[in-house]
């Protein structure tokens, strides 16, 4: 049934096509025949015109079908290029703002490292800080070769953020203050009070909710109050006295209500450390 319904149409369509080629041949002739009425040449070749559309659909419907597809295609890559476009765009938006990061802190640890005119300076970048150890280590890439010793202290931006507790010779694994290491030595440190007075402790710890560093073993029950600077107090002799360590947050008792604990927050962000100035205990010029 199907071969007889297809044979049919392509008896139509040769059909069609002979019609086509008489009504142009009858065309031609009626055109070239001066006795022939304009009326039926008229008519002669708008019949031509109607049989060469029909004719010529599928061509046509053919064609467009291909303009179409090609016009889709077009679209598609256009469309794929703009996003691979946006793409560039988003990634040169996060360079833009890690290297505006960076700069500020460059800028940071050169006003830093000019008002510590009385010591030795060693800068160095951060290489390597472990996700697991967050809190504790960070590596720099400065060690012996460079100068660097045992127990220096460990500047970033406009404070101190820890101390070498390891050193190869060409890298060195700073301790921070953040650590959360029981047995790490820890940094002695002073409050400086608004009344001219001294009040000595050691950093015993940090507080991941707030941020803030600990600061107990208060030598004296001096009035300490909230915006007073906390600095290194340059006892023990392993860190230079008067370095930058942050600003009373607030005092609270401890878990026993007895002794006073004083919460100050870090002049340097702990969180954000990728430039650094190790600061040897020798003073310039001796």
């Amino acid at each position: 049934m199907q071969k007889f319904f297809s044979n049919k149409k392509l008896i139509a369509l040769m059909i069609a096509l002979l019609v086509s080629l008489g009504l142009v041949a009858g065309s031609t002739y009626v055109s070239n025949n001066r006795n022939t009425p304009p009326f039926i040449q008229r008519i002669a070749n708008d019949v031509v015109g109607i049989g060469g559309r029909i004719v010529a659909l599928p061509g046509d419907l053919a064609r467009n079908g291909l303009d179409d597809v090609h016009n889709l295609m077009n679209t598609f890559q256009e469309n794929q290029h703009l996003k691979q476009q946006l793409d560039s765009l988003a990634q040169t938006k996060v360079q833009v703002q890690t290297l505006k990061r960076e700069n500020q802190q460059l800028k940071q640890q050169l006003k830093l490292n000019g008002t510590l005119t009385d010591y030795s300076q060693i800068s160095a970048a951060v290489i390597l800080r472990a996700p697991s150890d967050w809190r504790n280590i960070v590596v720099i890439n400065q060690g012996s070769a460079a100068g660097v010793k045992k127990g220096m202290p460990v500047m970033a931006g406009s404070g101190l953020v820890g101390r070498i507790v390891e050193v190869n010779r060409t890298n060195s694994k700073v301790e921070m203050l953040s650590t959360a290491n029981k047995s790490s030595d820890r940094v002695a440190a002073a409050v400086e009070t608004s009344e001219d007075k001294e009040v000595n402790g050691i950093i015993t710890g940090y507080d991941e909710k707030s941020g803030d560093l600990v600061l107990g073993e208060l030598s004296s029950e001096h009035t300490i109050k909230k915006g007073d600077k906390v600095v290194t107090s340059g006892l023990g002799g392993m860190t230079p006295k008067g370095l930058l360590i942050g600003e009373v947050a607030s005092v609270k008792k401890d878990d026993y209500g007895l002794a006073n604990n004083v919460y100050l927050s870090p002049a340097a962000n702990l969180n954000d450390v990728t430039v650094v100035t190790v600061i040897s205990r020798t003073i310039k010029g001796d």
